[in-house]
């Protein structure tokens, strides 16, 4: 069970979001509006409506806590999850198309991320000038802006060139379009501003929060894919902000064996319920039918498997594409995750998947992903897993492809070795190439939302796979969305599109 200050920090991130209206006859009837704002009480009332977008909840809403939003655009797109439309009728074709590289401007999953992360961008706006109206403490404006950052750099990553906007008094329809070197600079110098004001504290009321290593993690990531953001590559600077976040005392939780688990190691904690703060940098609170939930294991399994195992039935959606699958070594306790041939309640998983949507695939095929177990409370409508924005595996593989990159692969050898022996492999014979640590990092951070943007990096999303050809480049962005360009004209949208 959750520990009862993040509950309670939850319940307020939802009611401050929902019944934001309502403050101005409740609170301010006893504070002015500058004093509420400026009182811890009163700043964490500001920040819980921007994180209250984070957990999100159902239509698109939130970083990775319901379907068809962010975490299924950014990953049913790359080599590591799908779903596929069945021969019994079950599951539409948007997931199957995302995938085969077949997505179009009027998709609901493009209007969905885009909507909430405007969204986001507007309760961000809000709490920066309430609380910089109010003289807050600057570490709480400090936490705003990352956070404003943070959905800035979400934004450029799938769109390119996007509406930018700092103060909400101006319009959708007058909303600037700007480049996306441009919003890469904004955000640099944003968190260059603003991560050292944040606090140092880890866990406790800073779980699931911004706080210094979280922010310079996020730097990090910003720096990491500057090349394809900007043209001009910042490693270093990359390698600099993964450095500070050293320092922050993590380290990578433990893989041994564990009779508690059900996937039988330690190491699965990192994906169950209130996440470990040895390795977790920065966490997505979920509580199913409270705050979010994580609908990952559920939506995998056969309904009568997840019947036999939870009491409940599964969704019968997500596989796990047999190419990524087989590339694990039967060693790895990562493996441990997929669920293939014989499962409780007389279900039989089979690799091979004939069709993703023309017939489609058979009822019990592709390999499925327990990876987030479920923990209670969970229905079947999903379950309570907290989810790994940020850990320090991800970390230790950035610095190290940092090293690779700058020609120092020698350093980047013992962080490689690290996260493959935790997995319970051997160390590397050799140096690692960049293939090396673009496979470590597929094997280490899969279905945790980075797949995309590693396969872009590296130049692999355009390449082939089972079910397309080789893709145009312009699918390295998503489109501008149909209902943003009607609501805007002065947007232009992807070449491409």
């Amino acid at each position: 069970m959750k520990i009862k200050n993040i509950i309670i920090a939850s319940c307020i991130a939802f009611v401050a979001f929902t019944s934001c209206t309502n403050l101005d006859e409740h609170v301010y009837d006893k504070y002015a509006a500058d004093e509420f704002y400026g009182t811890p009480e009163g700043s964490d009332v500001a920040l819980a409506a921007v994180y209250a977008q984070v957990s999100g909840n159902w239509d698109g809403v939130g970083y990775a806590g319901a379907d068809r939003g962010w975490y299924d655009l950014n990953s049913m797109c790359a080599d590591e999850q799908v779903i596929p439309h069945r021969t019994t009728g079950d599951w539409e074709l948007d997931f199957a198309r995302l995938y085969k590289h077949e997505w179009l401007p009027s998709d609901t999953f493009i209007n969905n991320t885009w909507s909430w992360l405007y969204k986001s961008i507007f309760n961000a706006n809000l709490a920066v000038s309430q609380l910089t109206k109010a003289n807050a403490d600057p570490s709480k404006i400090a936490e705003a802006k990352v956070l404003r950052a943070f959905f800035y750099y979400l934004l450029i990553d799938d769109y390119g060139d996007v509406p930018f906007y700092t103060e909400n008094s101006i319009t959708v329809d007058q909303i600037p379009q700007k480049s996306r070197a441009e919003v890469y600079a904004f955000i640099v110098n944003e968190l260059s501003q603003n991560v050292d004001l944040l606090s140092s504290t880890k866990g406790g009321n800073y779980y699931g929060r911004f706080n210094k290593w979280a922010g310079y993690t996020l730097l990090a990531k910003v720096y990491l894919n500057a090349e394809v953001y900007t043209g001009t590559p910042k490693w270093q600077e990359c390698l600099n902000a993964c450095n500070v976040v050293a320092q922050g005392g993590y380290s990578l939780h433990s893989g041994i064996a564990s009779t508690t688990s059900p996937l039988g190691f330690k190491y699965y904690e990192l994906f169950g319920d209130v996440l470990p703060d040895d390795e977790t940098i920065l966490a997505m609170f979920a509580t199913a039918n409270v705050v979010s939930r994580n609908i990952l294991t559920v939506r995998s399994l056969n309904g009568p498997h997840a019947q036999a195992l939870f009491g409940f039935s599964g969704w019968n959606g997500t596989i796990v594409p047999k190419p990524f699958y087989m590339a694990y070594n039967d060693s790895d306790i990562r493996k441990k995750q997929f669920l293939v041939g014989a499962q409780p309640g007389g279900v039989n998983y089979t690799a091979d998947v004939a069709s993703l949507d023309n017939p489609g695939a058979a009822p019990q095929a592709g390999v499925r992903n327990a990876k987030f177990y479920p923990v209670t409370p969970m229905d079947g409508g999903g379950a309570s897993n907290d989810f790994p924005i940020y850990r320090y595996a991800d970390v230790l593989l950035m610095t190290a492809e940092c090293n690779v990159r700058l020609g120092n692969s020698a350093a980047a050898k013992s962080l490689v070795d690290l996260v493959r022996q935790r997995a319970g492999l051997g160390v590397l014979i050799a140096n690692p190439t960049l293939d090396d640590v673009y496979n470590e990092r597929g094997f280490e951070l899969n279905w945790e939302g980075h797949r995309r943007q590693d396969m872009i990096r590296f130049n692999k999303f355009l390449l082939p796979n089972e079910f397309r050809g080789t893709s145009p480049a312009f699918r390295k962005l998503f489109p501008i969305p149909t209902a943003a360009l009607n609501a805007n004209g002065g947007l232009h949208q992807n070449t491409g599109y």
